[in-house]
């Protein structure tokens, strides 16, 4: 496209600097207003807010950056949302929205006139008002930033699979500092000219953090150019503090990346050839607190860390204070900027975009708009034979994989699959039949030759599990569908963007006009019981501690036994929204126990008796054995037979579940069970033992309340292990059937006298295990090959 001329006219100018004026006020008046935003008379004392719970410091710059991109989206008809990575930088995204109309038209109190305005401020960062961040009430956002560095990810994320769409997002210089903004600049290897959006990236030098320089703000310029162009960017410098200056260069750079930004996507889809470009960002450099206070008590604040929160935070006991805030007010001139009653005037309300060109009102912010359904292939169709239970092994997360294959195949353009370099060794490389790895950076003439790279896939692999959360949450978020497989061990690196997005997905369920999106489907396996090589390292199953901490709502747990089950259970979760859903199943091979009809009915009813494993038909039982978890399931299920070989007359009733909230009850959690079924299942009072694949005490928290929880016995991981086979591990963490077949012992009263032999034998069979191992470095095959006999 034939560059035009990007120098503003005076006319033009005179009202983007006005319309900025009435954002900055807008911003200032949020912070510290609750009446009389117009300034029409003298402020008073008792105007002011009682909790000054604002920020200031990032607020302009990112209001500087929306109204530039709102005169771009005019001239050239851009379809573009915008981020905003600064974490408390809510005010300068807050104005724009207001001005625009859209926040008005989704919240009509707040009205486009005085009256309104008033109960905008009011309600900024006030007791049952709305937060500092950019929250999901706030229309045109699916970035809070409550927490930083996520911001380049989610951009990207939204960018997948949106050829038309421009993602701009404001990287706070404070941000660039954490470990998942580092990662995601590398994001511009996955983006595909032809068939992706764009993502703009502004990165805002304002210099400081809460009371600390910003490292990127403090190095040479130099050294901060390489930098970018090092990550493959070409990044263009906007520098200064005069407004009418800077707003001459921002309108000239940022037209010039946008016309770049189309010229590259206009190459490649004429071409047909995907080449990695290396796409514009622009490093903005700004004073923080830009036109806010110079200085508060003789201490410089403007382009100071001082600017960051609240500059002036003694305005209602302090009398230069007040007057200075007036002054601070009173110097963007509203009764320019506003009619009498409030009401942004004509020729700068005609600045915004219209309609869903607003990026407040644009539908892919609100992606649950868009979403459609996946076109599901039927999960019966990829089952394991069973025949008889527990007597076959398959690898359980195989056929996912050619699930998830298919399910790609039919939806090719709004499915992803996610992984940190971990699908082939998680056992779901047959997805690379539908679609290779997105790979844009260079190729090697031996990447031929098993490589399945493709600047055309669909599958998302690099080793930062943050990078990956962040463009699976931004691609769920503007309304597509994805899956997300990651080890055991190290799904904790992500878990505070799990926090975050699921408080996303709760205060979102609170939002009327949000609709819903896609869930989280995160699988989580090379589980903590089959490290035979890796060791202590990669044994941690805590992550579901982490989860259940989270809102209720939102929150699913599944522990698939075996194949059959797992199927199942995906087929679920890909179907459902406004959920994560979290599956928990090894990769390696495991027995198999249930049909696919068998297992479709046990995961719907979540957890279940297995009447082939148990005894106790038709009476009483003695105990009650349950479990969750692949080996877990099949240690319990071999404590059964051992129990029942030298305790014929012994009842026992054996569970499974699959749906770990069944285990709460239903007061708490939407899949609890009521007290009388779970009473039926797990008696009132006879011993429980539950074999359990993570930490004991999680089964502990959820059942607390039960009535038989005083006879419940937890059997599960204890930080206990090293390089070990799996049977010596589950040995050293007492989930082993000989350990639960002790435990019987010692809660069934009849067994503690009379058992007192077979407990010995349960203690010298654990000897001769552990000693087989570690003379022949495998399990004792007569027991790694144990079978349901029955």
């Amino acid at each position: 496209m034939t560059m035009q001329s990007t120098t503003l006219s005076p006319e033009e100018l005179s009202k983007i600097d006005a319309y900025w004026r009435a954002c900055n006020y807008l911003a200032a008046g949020m912070i510290y207003l609750r009446d009389n935003p117009l300034l029409r008379e003298p402020l008073k004392i008792e105007q002011v807010k009682s909790r000054l719970l604002g920020h200031w410091g990032s607020s302009p710059g990112l209001s500087f950056t929306y109204i530039h991109l709102n005169r771009l989206i005019n001239k050239y008809d851009l379809n573009a949302i915008f981020m905003a990575g600064p974490g408390h930088g809510a005010p300068g995204v807050l104005g724009p929205v207001y001005l625009e109309g859209a926040y008005s038209e989704t919240y009509p109190n707040k009205s486009e006139d005085e009256h309104g305005m008033r109960q905008f401020f009011k309600e900024f960062s006030f007791p049952g008002g709305i937060g500092s961040h950019c929250t999901p009430e706030t229309p045109g956002s699916i970035h809070e930033g409550g927490e930083l560095g996520y911001s380049v990810s989610h951009a990207f994320g939204a960018a997948y699979d949106n050829p038309d769409l421009i993602v701009a997002v404001v990287v706070g210089d404070g941000e660039s500092e954490t470990a998942p903004l580092a990662t995601s600049w590398h994001s511009n290897k996955f983006l595909n000219p032809i068939r992706d959006g764009a993502v703009l990236p502004i990165l805002h030098l304002n210099g400081y953090k809460i009371n600390n320089p910003t490292i990127l703000s403090r190095i040479p310029h130099e050294e901060l150019e390489n930098l970018f162009k090092g990550y493959g960017w070409t990044p263009y410098f906007v520098e200064g503090s005069d407004p009418d200056t800077m707003h001459q260069a921002m309108a000239a750079t940022m037209e010039q990346c946008v016309l770049e930004i189309r010229r590259i996507q206009q190459e490649a889809r004429s071409s047909g050839k995907p080449v990695r470009p290396r796409w514009p960002m622009i490093v903005l450099r700004s004073p923080k607190g830009w036109t806010g206070p110079k200085e508060v008590d003789g201490k410089k604040v403007e382009g100071f860390w001082r600017a960051h929160q609240v500059p002036l935070s003694n305005v209602r006991d302090t009398p230069e204070h007040f007057k200075q805030l007036e002054d601070w007010l009173r110097s963007y001139k509203p009764e320019e900027l506003f009619d009498r009653d409030g009401r942004l005037l004509p020729e700068l309300k005609a600045l915004a975009p219209k309609g869903a060109r607003r990026m407040s009102a644009n539908p892919h912010a609100n992606g649950g708009l868009l979403r459609k359904a996946l076109h599901m292939p039927d999960c019966r169709d990829y089952a394991a034979i069973v025949t008889k239970p527990g007597t076959a092994s398959a690898e359980n997360t195989r056929p996912l994989g050619k699930f998830l294959r298919d399910i790609m195949r039919l939806n090719m353009h709004n499915f992803r699959v996610f992984g940190p370099d971990e699908n082939s060794s998680n056992k779901l490389d047959d997805v690379y039949e539908a679609s290779k790895k997105t790979w844009l950076a260079d190729y090697l003439p031996e990447d031929a030759d098993g490589g399945e790279l493709s600047p055309d896939g669909r599958v998302m692999e690099m080793l930062s599990e943050h990078t990956l959360e962040g463009w699976l949450e931004g691609y769920l978020l503007t309304g597509r569908h994805g899956f997300f497989s990651t080890y055991e061990a190290f799904v904790h690196v992500i878990d505070s963007m799990f926090n975050q997005h699921a408080k996303w997905l709760a205060m979102s369920k609170e939002v009327a006009w949000r609709a819903p999106v896609s869930s989280l489907n995160l699988l989580i396996t090379s589980t903590v019981w089959r490290q035979d090589h890796n060791g202590f390292t990669h044994q941690d199953p805590g992550f579901l501690d982490v989860v259940v901490n989270k809102s209720p709502e939102v929150t699913r747990i599944y522990l698939p036994p075996d194949v059959n089950c797992l199927l199942t259970v995906a087929d679920h979760c890909l179907k459902s929204t406004d959920y994560i859903n979290v599956i928990v199943c090894d990769k390696q091979k495991h027995l198999q126990f249930l049909d696919m009809d068998a297992a479709i009915k046990h995961c719907t009813k979540g957890i279940g008796i297995w009447g082939w494993a148990s005894n106790d038909q038709g009476v009483e039982p003695d105990l009650v054995i349950a479990s969750a978890g692949d080996i877990p399931t099949k240690e319990a299920l071999a404590a059964v037979v051992l129990l029942r070989e030298n305790f014929p007359e012994l009842k026992i009733r054996f569970i499974n579940v699959v749906d770990l909230y069944k285990l709460t009850p239903e007061s708490e959690h939407p899949h609890g069970l009521s007290d009388k079924d779970f009473d039926s299942l797990f008696t009132l009072d006879k011993p429980v033992l539950f074999n359990f694949h993570g930490y004991p005490w999680l089964i502990h928290r959820l059942a607390y309340r039960r009535n038989n929880h005083k006879n419940l016995h937890v059997r599960g991981y204890k930080e206990k292990g090293s390089i070990n086979t799996p049977l010596e591990l589950a040995i050293q963490n007492e989930i082993d059937r000989f350990s639960l077949v002790i435990d019987a012992i010692n809660r069934v009263p009849a067994l503690r006298v009379a058992g007192a032999h077979v407990k010995e034998s349960m203690r010298d069979m654990q000897i001769e295990c552990r000693n087989y191992a570690y003379e022949h470095g495998i399990d004792l095959p007569e027991v790694d090959n144990w079978a349901w006999p029955y």
